[in-house]
Order: C-alpha cells, then sequence, then structure tokens
C-alpha cells in the first residue's frame, strides 16, 4: 500500500509544537535554578551579615546591661544575642527602665517632660515596635545622641543587637551625668573643659613665631656653596 502523504506544512507544525513545549520545559527549568540560586546566595549573605553582627557582640558589655537591669528591675534579660533579643523584644522592660531613671534623676532634662512613658502590653507588633520606638525617643530626650541611638529593627528583627547594648549603656552613662540616685552602667560621662587665659597671659604670645608661620628656627644659609652666587640686582643693568 502506498503510504499516505501527509498534508503540507504538517511535518513544520509537528515540529514546531514538539520544540516549542521542549524550549517551555527549558525555560521553566532555568527559571526554578535561578530561583533556587537567588535563595541560596540570599540565604548565604543573611548569614555572613549575622556572623559580622555576632562578632561585633560584646559578651561583657552585655553583662554589664543584664546586671543593670537585676539591680533597677529585678528581672533577668538572660544570657546570649538571642535571649536577650527575645527578652527586650516588645520593648516594655525597656520603658520600664526609662521610667526608674526619670523618676530617680534630681535634675531631669527639660525635654524629658514631654514624653509620656506608657508602654502597651499587647503581642501585635506594631504595637511592640511602637514600644521600642517610645524608648528611643525617651533616651534622646535623656541625653543619649542620635547616632548613638539603635534602630527599631535592630531590636526587633535582632539584625544588630550590639548596637541595642551600646545604646543601653550610653543610656547609663548619661543618668551619670544627670546623677541618678540609683545604679548605673556605662562609662564616665566627659565634661567640657574649658580654659579661660588672662589678658596678660594673651599679650605674652604675641612675640612667638609660631612654627606655622615659617620659622626656620633661626637656620641661616650661611656657608653654602651650592650653585651660583645669588645676585640681588641685575648685573647687566648695572653695567648699563
Amino acid at each position: 500500500m502506498a503510504e499516505r502523504m501527509k498534508p503540507m506544512g504538517m511535518d513544520r507544525a509537528l515540529s514546531s509544537k514538539d520544540s516549542g513545549g521542549a524550549t517551555s520545559i527549558t525555560d521553566s527549568t532555568a527559571r526554578l535554578k535561578h530561583t533556587s540560586m537567588q535563595r541560596t546566595l540570599s540565604r548565604t549573605g543573611s548569614l555572613h551579615q549575622d556572623k559580622r553582627m555576632g562578632a561585633k557582640y560584646d559578651p561583657q558589655a552585655e553583662a554589664e546591661v543584664r546586671h543593670w537591669f537585676k539591680q533597677l528591675l529585678n528581672e533577668d534579660i538572660g544570657e546570649g544575642s538571642m535571649t536577650v533579643e527575645k527578652n527586650l523584644k516588645d520593648g516594655i522592660l525597656l520603658i520600664k527602665l526609662l521610667q526608674k531613671l526619670y523618676d530617680g534623676t534630681p535634675n531631669l532634662p527639660p525635654e524629658c517632660n514631654n514624653i509620656k512613658l506608657k508602654y502597651n502590653t499587647s503581642t501585635a507588633p506594631f504595637k511592640q515596635m511602637e514600644n521600642i520606638e517610645l524608648f528611643l525617643k525617651g533616651a534622646n530626650a535623656y541625653g543619649v545622641p542620635d547616632n548613638s541611638l539603635f534602630q527599631t529593627v535592630d531590636l526587633y528583627e535582632g539584625r544588630n543587637m550590639a548596637m541595642v547594648i551600646a545604646t543601653i549603656l550610653q543610656v547609663g552613662t548619661e543618668a551619670q551625668r544627670y546623677n541618678f540616685n540609683g545604679p548605673t552602667c556605662g562609662s564616665k560621662p566627659v565634661e567640657k573643659h574649658q580654659v579661660e587665659f588672662s589678658y596678660e597671659q594673651l599679650k605674652q604670645s604675641h612675640g612667638v613665631i609660631g612654627l606655622q608661620s615659617g620659622t626656620n628656627k633661626f637656620a641661616t644659609q650661611k656657608g653654602m656653596r651650592i650653585g651660583a652666587v645669588r645676585h640681588i640686582a641685575d648685573i647687566r643693568a648695572d653695567d648699563l
């Protein structure tokens, strides 16, 4: 029996359909591989970031902060960055700490009078973050500069617990500055040292030439014989 002839263009359509299906499968596989690679890189980057943050974390500073919370609030914030994050994450203990400081500071900064330290006990994430933000505002009003404050996500998401500990230590430093009548932590505050000179002392400096003015400690070039002799006037002009 003679072989049945296929209509013209049938082979081309079938081959095109088959190749299109194979191409779509290949593209899907490539996309899956790309997505998996991106997830792996993202996970690896986050692990590297966690390692860098962990390298900056100071257990001794944490122990000092933990001892301070125990003295003031009789609360144990735990040991280790993850445990400290878990116990401070809702912001309640931080606000309680500021309440103790505000009540026990005789010369409280005027900016603190505008801060209402009232925490929220809700477990909703945005309420807990509001507690952290209230602590940051209260710490800033208490004297902690902006560049010494951690970000809300540094504590709530555990991104930079070393900065959280450093901020609490800075709060303890400001408590020492304002003579808090209780236990403190952190380094001693740096006091401004201003020196005033009398008119006679300032006048004595008028006859002194500093090195910045170009003096070479009275050295001269006498006896040097390098190069030709320097003439004050032009010789040819003198001959004319």
